[in-house]
C-alpha cells in the first residue's frame, strides 16, 4: 500500500492548469509546424504562421494560448495500491484547479447553475473521471476545455445496420457542420460503442491521446486515416478561410455495445487542444 497526501493531488493540478494553458502540448507544437510546411493555400499557410507566433508570444509574456481557459476536465487514473490521506480526493482536485486559476490568472469560466448562470469565480467544480488501474501510481490528465469547440460536438445514436460507412458519416457530418466555429486547425475525438455516456467519455478521452499515435486496432487505424485524408479534403482550412489543413489527427477509441445499438460521439477540439499529463 502507498500513501499519498491528497496536498501532493493539490499542487500537481494547480501547477497543471497553468502549464496546460500557457505552454501547448509537444505532439502538438509538432503538428502545427507540420501542417505550416504542407499547407498549400497562401492565406491558410498565413493564419498557421500566426497561431505558432501566438503561441511564441504566450510562452514568453506568460499569457494564455487563448482566451477561453475552458472548463477543467480531469482523468484521474488511480492504482488501487493507493491509499489517499489529508482529506477527500475530489476535494483536493477542486483546491488545485482552483489554485490553478487564481494565481495563475485564468479565465474563470464555469457557472454554479446552467440556467441561473452565476459564475463560481474560480473555474471549480470541475469534470472529474475516474478509473482504478493495477499498481500503485496516480497518472494525471488536466485537459482544459474550451466550449467555442466543445458546442460543435455531436453524439448519433446510429442503428448497428449503419456499420462502419454510418460511423464516418457521422464524423464527417460533425466536421462539416462545425466549419470555422471549431477554431481549425481540429483535433476530432471519436468514441465507437458503450452507450449513450460512455461514447462520449471515449471521445473525450481520446482527445488526449498523442496526434502522432494510432489505433492498435488496424480497422480502427484505418478508419482515423481515411477519415484524417477526407476531413482535409473539405477546403475548411485554418481558420475556416480555406485550405488543406483542417484537422491535426483523428482519434478513435471503441468500446463493446450492445446487439441493438451503435452509439459514436464526436468531440472536436481547436488547434491547441490543451493537455498536460503526470505520474506521481
Amino acid at each position: 500500500m502507498r500513501i499519498i497526501q491528497t496536498s501532493v493531488i493539490t499542487d500537481n493540478i494547480k501547477e497543471m492548469c497553468i502549464e496546460a494553458n500557457h505552454f501547448l502540448a509537444p505532439d502538438m507544437e509538432e503538428s502545427l509546424d507540420r501542417a505550416e510546411r504542407a499547407e498549400n493555400a497562401p492565406l491558410g499557410k498565413k493564419i498557421l504562421g500566426q497561431l505558432k507566433e501566438n503561441l511564441r508570444i504566450a510562452g514568453e509574456d506568460m499569457i494564455p494560448i487563448c482566451q477561453d481557459t475552458g472548463m477543467a476536465v480531469i482523468f484521474m487514473e488511480i492504482g488501487q495500491e493507493v491509499h489517499f490521506e489529508g482529506g477527500v480526493l475530489e476535494d483536493a482536485v477542486n483546491e488545485g484547479v482552483r489554485k490553478g486559476y487564481i494565481e495563475g490568472y485564468l479565465r474563470k469560466s464555469v457557472v454554479k447553475d446552467p440556467l441561473i448562470r452565476e459564475n463560481t469565480n474560480d473555474n471549480t467544480p470541475a469534470v472529474i473521471h475516474y478509473e482504478l488501474t493495477a499498481g500503485e501510481h496516480v497518472r494525471i490528465t488536466v485537459a482544459p476545455k474550451g466550449f467555442g469547440s466543445e458546442n460543435m460536438s455531436r453524439i448519433f445514436m446510429l442503428k448497428p445496420a449503419d456499420g462502419i460507412d454510418g460511423v464516418k458519416n457521422a464524423v464527417l457530418t460533425a466536421v462539416r457542420e462545425a466549419g470555422p466555429n471549431a477554431c481549425p486547425p481540429m483535433v476530432v475525438g471519436v468514441g465507437i460503442g458503450g452507450t449513450f455516456e460512455k461514447c462520449a467519455l471515449l471521445a473525450k478521452k481520446a482527445l488526449t491521446r498523442p496526434v502522432s499515435e494510432r489505433s492498435s486496432i488496424p480497422y480502427v487505424r484505418e478508419m482515423e486515416e481515411e477519415l484524417l485524408e477526407q476531413i482535409n479534403k473539405t477546403g475548411i482550412g485554418p481558420g475556416g478561410l480555406g485550405g488543406n489543413s483542417t484537422a491535426f489527427a483523428v482519434n478513435i477509441n471503441t468500446y463493446p455495445t450492445h446487439i441493438a445499438g451503435l452509439p459514436v460521439a464526436v468531440n472536436i477540439c481547436c488547434h491547441v487542444n490543451r493537455h498536460a499529463v503526470r505520474v506521481i
